[in-house]
């Protein structure tokens, strides 16, 4: 081994290596093993952590966006150290589709509406429109936020 470094915050080792016969260099990576919980679906059926499922899931929604697959890779470890940190032996489907449902608009709104409409069953257009707007009101929350002006009360006072 040449040398070792931490990647993916901190859920990856990268490994740079080299063959003792050939002098070949290469990189590996290795993953934390995490302790998964099993998913209980809505029906009372329990089934395994599927990593690959939850992949399709967000590939399907992020469809023709301008999103990469390492910022895809990236949110799913964030899915996934979030459920793993609860610490629960199992969880609701309920709670996965939170998490990613509070996680997408930071990566692309329309794959979250997307994501939302599949989700949460939209029947009709007043759904589908009445998550946008939650959408639009979030998002005006978080751009609300304001600076501190540099001249406070007590300078606009002293100027009178």
């Amino acid at each position: 081994m040449i040398d070792s470094r931490l990647g993916d915050a901190r859920a990856t080792v990268r490994r740079r290596r080299e063959c003792l016969g050939c002098s070949h260099r290469f990189t590996t990576f290795e993953r934390f093993e995490r302790e998964q919980p099993r998913v209980v679906k809505g029906d009372g059926r329990r089934e395994p952590w599927d990593e690959e499922k939850l992949r399709r899931g967000l590939l399907r929604a992020l469809e023709k966006r301008p999103v990469g697959l390492d910022q895809v890779e990236a949110l799913i470890n964030d899915i996934s150290r979030e459920i793993q940190l609860r610490g629960e032996p199992e969880i609701r489907s309920a709670v996965i589709g939170e998490v990613v449902m509070s996680l997408l608009p930071s990566i692309d709104e329309i794959a979250y509406v997307r994501y939302a409409s599949v989700y949460r069953s939209f029947e009709d257009v007043a759904a589908f429109s009445k998550e946008v707007d939650k959408l639009r009101k979030s998002r005006s929350v978080a751009s609300n936020v304001t600076q501190l002006s540099l001249l406070s009360e007590t300078n606009d006072r002293s100027k009178k």
